[in-house]
């Protein structure tokens, strides 16, 4: 009998090997393991030491479990094989040369049927060999222990749910696993439908590079993209813990842990700990190593067709990417992606801080990258045709699409916002606002009211710009493309220049004139029905919604000037009429003073021929004072109105 506390045979004959597995000694007899093991029967050959009692297995795969196992089998007594022991035991067997030359029916034999005929046929023992392999390495990988659950794996995970006859509960159980004759698995319910994600939550507890091995293999079996890119964002939500926001998933974090510690495997902390090599005082360095592995590996298994994932998933990873210096060409890769599907994208996902040494407070380069990519993307998508086949779900996609607004004018309005956001950083340049302004084109943008806030902002956190500085960042507005309120805001906005203001108005007065003209043109019925209420209507519906969010402060503003505007129209039509008046007299005036002016002339002349010449210098200074106010008089006239 074997005695599992002191690792002794109880037999009435003395043991004469002791072998030591890591820091576990176990006192045995030599015939049985050398009638069962190359392995051993080798090395006592080789010492040519007869009387040799003592040999070290320092490296045999397994440990002292596996070993304890191993020779049990050796002395013939009967080994319960498990889904939680078999990949252990096997690679014991491989490494203690257990073959069918020593003995028929030795040890790998066994273990290798029941491999093939037990574990690979059930989903739950599938996942549980793969999950105990993490520490098996090499051996595992050699013996190929990896690559064939993955592939049964997969190929139940790819099966017709309605078919399903294995258990897909998403944990594993906290009884032992099935034994040889334990073959009876749960079933759902026939009547119960199967989700299309069952396989999500079983898939997840694996390691990062079994997971990949699962996935890869999962990719030919021919899955849909969208449940493939669903699983990863599902793995990537248990596994980095800076992905989900608000503490979503932390709750699945525990379940990993403590399935992790019941099937053998350590923490999250050192989950990877046959890849990244460490000790346990440098364990942040090891979470961020591990982390970064995780990234890299999700990076480089998303499907590449465009809505595998959501654009948000792909910025939240962009984001842990670039604090933790993840290989510059993954971040590219994983950056045009972000280009693919930018339309998508939420102003807090492009909220992401500067990790370089940027000065400012959010990467604004990084922006303007995936700008850049969403714009080339536009380009090539519109010069090429269409790629999508023509199967009715393609088509329900394009009609989805096409019924959606512009894709570019999605993106204005985020730029607008992201703009807004970031301008209240004093360290942003006017080159780089300037610059993520005009990158998109003018056709995008249907209302500006959105950058008019963003410039509006920028001007508020740097109140220090010099005019000319001022001037070149409302170049990026057009003023004709403004709603009344924002007219009504810029044209009492003392941070903008004066020339901007001046064509604020005459922009607005354009619109008033139009609009009037319009409504003349109509047929009067339709002007008692329908006045400018409509026009005015369809230009706040242009707006975006966080401008008109923005000026709900300066409502009693803008209702002051829409009076005032109203009463300097007025004004306005009085004093052009009375310049009209004015004009008139003023050609009547100029007309008599031609007729009459030879003839007054000589009549004057001749008075003054009579006169004495005591009456010349009396009368002669008032003469010369009339002449000069008839010769003065005309000059004014000119000036005045010109």
């Amino acid at each position: 009998m074997f005695c599992l506390l002191c690792r002794y045979v109880a037999t009435d004959i003395p043991s004469d090997l002791q072998v030591q597995v890591g820091d576990v000694n176990f006192h045995l007899h030599k015939y049985p393991l050398l009638s069962r093991s190359g392995k051993i029967n080798r090395l006592i050959y080789e010492s040519h030491d007869p009387d040799l009692n003592k040999i070290a297995l320092e490296d045999l795969p397994g440990g002292p479990e596996a070993f304890e196992l191993a020779a049990k089998f050796c002395y013939g007594i009967a080994v319960d094989l498990t889904a939680g022991n078999i990949s252990g035991l096997r690679c014991a067997a491989e490494y203690l040369e257990m073959t069918e030359d020593l003995e028929e029916g030795n040890l790998i034999f066994k273990t290798e049927a029941f491999l093939s005929y037990v574990v690979l046929s059930s989903w739950r023992d599938s996942i549980l060999v793969l999950k105990s392999c993490e520490k098996l390495s090499p051996w595992a990988e050699n013996l190929q222990i990896v690559r064939r659950c993955s592939e049964s794996i997969a190929w139940k995970a790819c099966a017709n749910p309605k078919g399903i006859k294995w258990a897909y509960t998403g944990r594993p159980t906290k009884v032992s696993s099935p034994k040889w004759n334990d073959l009876k698995d749960s079933s759902p319910s026939r009547n119960q439908p199967v989700p299309p994600d069952w396989w999500f939550e079983d898939v997840s507890i694996l390691r990062i590079d079994h997971f990949v091995r699962v996935i890869t293999a999962i990719k030919v079996k021919g899955m849909r993209f969208e449940l493939i890119g669903a699983s990863i964002m599902h793995y990537a939500a248990k596994w980095l813990p800076g992905l989900i926001k608000d503490g979503q998933g932390q709750g699945d974090d525990t379940s990993i842990s403590s399935n992790s510690n019941s099937s053998g495997s350590s923490s999250w902390k050192g989950g990877l700990h046959m890849i990244v090599a460490g000790t346990k005082d440098d364990t942040p360095s090891i979470q961020s190593k591990d982390q970064r592995m995780i990234i890299e590996s999700l990076i480089s298994i998303i499907p590449p067709q465009k809505d595998s994932v959501s654009c948000s998933f792909l910025l939240r990873l962009l984001r842990m990417a670039n604090m933790l210096k993840v290989a510059p060409a993954l971040v590219t890769e994983l950056e045009k992606r972000v280009g693919m599907q930018f339309e998508q994208a939420t102003l807090a996902d492009l909220l992401i801080p500067s990790y370089n040494k940027s000065e400012t407070l959010y990467d604004v380069d990084l922006v303007q990258r995936l700008l850049e990519h969403f714009l080339v993307q536009e380009q090539t998508e519109s010069s090429s045709p269409s790629r999508q086949s023509f199967t009715d779900k393609h088509m329900y996609e394009g009609a989805q699409r096409g019924n959606n607004p512009n894709a570019k004018m999605r993106v204005a309005r985020l730029v607008d916002s992201y703009l807004t956001e970031v301008s209240r950083d004093r360290n942003l340049s006017l080159t780089k606002f300037q610059v993520l302004a005009e990158a998109l084109p003018e056709s995008a943008r249907t209302c500006d009211d959105g950058l008019y806030r963003a410039i509006d902002s920028y001007l508020k956190a740097h109140p220090t710009l010099s005019e000319h500085e001022r001037k070149r960042l409302c170049r990026v507005m057009d003023c004709q493309k403004l709603s009344i309120d924002a007219c009504m805001h810029a044209a009492q906005n003392e941070r903008l220049p004066l020339r901007v203001v001046v064509q604020v108005l005459f922009s607005e007065q354009v619109k008033i004139s139009n609009a009037l003209a319009n409504t003349t043109l109509k047929d009067p019925a339709e002007t008692q029905y329908q006045p400018l209420i409509p026009n005015r209507k369809t230009l706040l519906e242009g707006t975006p919604q966080s401008f008109q969010e923005g000026w709900v402060a300066a409502k009693k503003d803008i209702n002051t000037l829409k009076f005032e505007l109203e009463s300097v129209k007025t004004k306005y039509l009085v004093l052009q009429n009375d310049m009209e008046n004015l004009q008139r007299q003023f050609d009547k005036m100029s007309k008599q003073k031609q007729t009459s002016a030879w003839t007054s002339g000589w009549k004057k002349l001749s008075k003054l021929t009579k006169m004495t010449t005591v009456e010349n210098q009396d009368i002669g200074p008032q003469i010369s004072t009339t002449a000069e106010q008839t010769r003065k008089a005309p000059r004014r006239w000119r000036n005045s109105i010109s």
